[in-house]
C-alpha cells in the first residue's frame, strides 16, 4: 500500500495570521512542494492572490464556505489531486476565517477514497492575542476552532501586556487544554513544529507525551465548551464500550466537538486508539502495550452542554 499523503488543515478566525502563516510556509526553504485548497466566503475569492508560492498550485473554492455547502468540491479537488500523485509532497487546506473545520476533518473519515490516500496530519488553529478574548464573547467560529484544534499557534504576542498574554492563554486552555500551543510574532516558528507532526494521531502523541490527557478532569468555558477526561485503571469490555460510545455519539454528537481515546480492551494485547468528529467514529488497533506499560483506559471529550456525571459513569461501566 502506497503512503497516504499528509494533510494539514489551516483554520482560525477571520484577521488572525492563517494566511501569513500559510505564506511562511510556502517560501521557507525546506526543500517540500505543496498542494493548496484555500477557501474564501464569498463570490470574488482573493486568497489566492494573498498565496505567494512560486510552485504550489493554489485551488481555489469560493462562493461558500468549505465546512458547508462546497465540502463536495473538497472531495472532488483531493480525488483530482491524488491523480497527481508524485507531484507534491503533502496537501494544506486553508478554510474560511467563519468556518467550523469539524466537517473538513470529518470528510477524512466518512469518504472512503479521500481516507484511503490522504491522512490527517492536524488541525492548526491560527489565534489573535489582542483580539481572541473579544471573539470569545461573539463568535462560536472562534471557540470551535480553538477546541477542535491540534496545534495552536497564539499570534500577534508583541500587541499584548505579558498580563494580557497570560489571560488569552487561560482563555485558551478553559476551551482545549491538549493542543500543542506556541505563541508568535507574525507567526514566525519553524516549521517543522508545524507539519509533519502527525498530531491528529492520538497514539503518537501519547508516546511524546505520556501525561498529555492528564490536564485534570475537566475544564470550564463561559459558553459550556469544556473538555473533560475521564481514566479507567485497567481493561474495558469492548462489548459494553463499542455500543456505548455508538450511543453517546448518535445522541449528543451535535455537542461532541471533539472525541479521543486509547483502550486497554480485555483480552487484547494492543491498544485501541479511536478518534471522533461529531457523530463519526474512527478507530483501530495499533501497536502492542510495552513491557512495563500501565494498561489503563483513558477517553477525552470536547464539547458543550455536556453531561460530565453521565459520561463518567456510563464509561465507567465499560470496565472489564
Amino acid at each position: 500500500m502506497s503512503e497516504k499523503i499528509p494533510v494539514t488543515v489551516l483554520t482560525g478566525y477571520l484577521g488572525a495570521g492563517k494566511t501569513t502563516l500559510l505564506n511562511r510556509i510556502l517560501t521557507e526553504d525546506h526543500g517540500k512542494k505543496f498542494a493548496v485548497i484555500v477557501n474564501e466566503f464569498g463570490e470574488a475569492g482573493i486568497d489566492g492572490d494573498l498565496v505567494v508560492g512560486a510552485d504550489e498550485e493554489v485551488f481555489e473554492m469560493n462562493n461558500g464556505c468549505i465546512c458547508c455547502t462546497v465540502r463536495g468540491d473538497l472531495i472532488r479537488i483531493l480525488d483530482g489531486l491524488m491523480k497527481r500523485k508524485g507531484k507534491f509532497d503533502a496537501i494544506i487546506v486553508e478554510t474560511t476565517g467563519l468556518a467550523d473545520p469539524a466537517p473538513v476533518a470529518q470528510t477524512f473519515f466518512v469518504d472512503q477514497d479521500v481516507g484511503d490516500a490522504t491522512k490527517l496530519d492536524a488541525v492548526i488553529t491560527v489565534t489573535d492575542a489582542k483580539w481572541l478574548k473579544e471573539r470569545l464573547k461573539d463568535a462560536p467560529e472562534a471557540k470551535n476552532q480553538i477546541a477542535f484544534a491540534d496545534v495552536i499557534v497564539l499570534n500577534k504576542t508583541d500587541l499584548v501586556t505579558p498580563e494580557e498574554l497570560a489571560s488569552v492563554e487561560a482563555a485558551i486552555r478553559a476551551i482545549n487544554p491538549y493542543a500543542k500551543l506556541h505563541k508568535t510574532e507574525r507567526c514566525a516558528l519553524p516549521i517543522d513544529q508545524l507539519l509533519d507532526r502527525n498530531a491528529f494521531d492520538l497514539d503518537r502523541i501519547l508516546d511524546i507525551e505520556p501525561d498529555f490527557l492528564e490536564s485534570g478532569h475537566h475544564h470550564h468555558h463561559s459558553d459550556e465548551v469544556r473538555s473533560m477526561s475521564f481514566t479507567i485503571p485497567g481493561d474495558v469490555d469492548p462489548e459494553k464500550f463499542m455500543p456505548w460510545i455508538n450511543d453517546v455519539s448518535q445522541a449528543q454528537g451535535p455537542n461532541i466537538l471533539r472525541s479521543k481515546g486509547i483502550l486497554a480492551f480485555k483480552g487484547e494485547p494492543r491498544r485501541f486508539v479511536f478518534q471522533g468528529v461529531h457523530m463519526i467514529l474512527d478507530g483501530d488497533l495499533q501497536r502492542d502495550w510495552k513491557a512495563g506499560e500501565t494498561r489503563e483506559s483513558r477517553l477525552v471529550f470536547i464539547g458543550r452542554d455536556l453531561n460530565e456525571n453521565e459520561l463518567r459513569k456510563g464509561f465507567e461501566a465499560c470496565a472489564a
